[in-house]
């Protein structure tokens, strides 16, 4: 038999020494139930018990502090609890525990989610989808939450973050920067349909002027970078990059022909 030598309160916690010089930490709810005193003598079997009682109780604990904060997922409870080192077998009990006092539930947590990303993040439903995967919410669970986020909405926040994507290109040809448009709107989860009509509003025809003074910057750099070169090998690096890029080869040439006449 061992003998409770000491008991001292740790925070929320209460720190109990054996006589054996062997420490546990219990809650208050498992001081209470196991009625432990100093003084109270306790058999390695009540000891054994009272070890696999206090990782769930100290688990259950730790995560209502966790869920406190904010909601969680069934898998973010998982891994923090896992950091905190509790077993397998109790991190389910605990998750059981907390699912049952509807503490922590996918379902919820999923709608939560996609209300707040729709409001706040300017991401389309692939992109959302994919962060609840990572949060293990999946299957069903996932795609019911992602019908709250209606065609409708979808097109207003394509075309919000469109336009803060638009702000960000700068001296591009009108063909680029739909393809810098298009593809930042897919990094961001949007599908075809939102997109193109997205660009369809954002980019309406080309600004020839702005389409002019993007090619003879493009161009000026390129030429001070290849001037050193052959004039057929100058020329074609030229060409070949500006096409690349988007401009109209009859313009390039344009610029092309202007530039050796200056030179001239």
């Amino acid at each position: 038999m061992l003998t409770i030598t000491g008991l001292a309160k740790e925070k929320n916690l209460f720190k109990v020494t054996f006589s054996n010089h062997e420490t546990l930490l219990v809650s208050e709810d498992q001081l209470v139930r196991h009625r432990l005193l100093k003084g109270q003598e306790i058999s390695e079997a009540e000891l054994r018990e009272l070890k696999d009682s206090s990782r769930f109780d100290l688990g259950l604990q730790e995560s209502y502090r966790y869920i406190s904060y904010q909601l969680r997922s069934e898998k973010e409870v998982d891994q923090f609890l896992k950091e905190h080192e509790l077993l397998l077998k109790d991190r389910k009990k605990v998750i059981e525990r907390l699912k049952e006092l509807n503490l922590v539930n996918d379902k919820i947590y999923a709608e939560s989610y996609v209300r707040t990303q729709m409001r706040l993040s300017g991401k389309g439903p692939g992109a959302i989808r994919q962060q609840l995967l990572k949060k293990g919410i999946k299957g069903a669970t996932a795609e019911d939450a992602l019908a709250l986020y209606e065609e409708k909405e979808q097109l207003a926040v394509a075309l919000h973050t469109g336009e803060k994507a638009l702000r960000r290109i700068h001296g591009k040809s009108f063909k680029e920067t739909g393809q810098k448009l298009r593809q930042s709107l897919m990094q961001k989860g949007f599908g075809p349909e939102e997109i193109n009509q997205v660009l369809a509003e954002l980019l309406v025809e080309k600004d020839q002027e702005a389409e002019n003074a993007a090619l003879e910057k493009e161009a000026d750099k390129l030429w001070r970078r290849h001037q050193s070169k052959p004039r057929e090998k100058r020329n074609q690096k030229i060409k070949q990059s500006l096409y690349q890029k988007g401009f109209d080869l009859t313009a390039i040439q344009q610029y092309l022909d202007s530039k050796e006449e200056m030179d001239d």
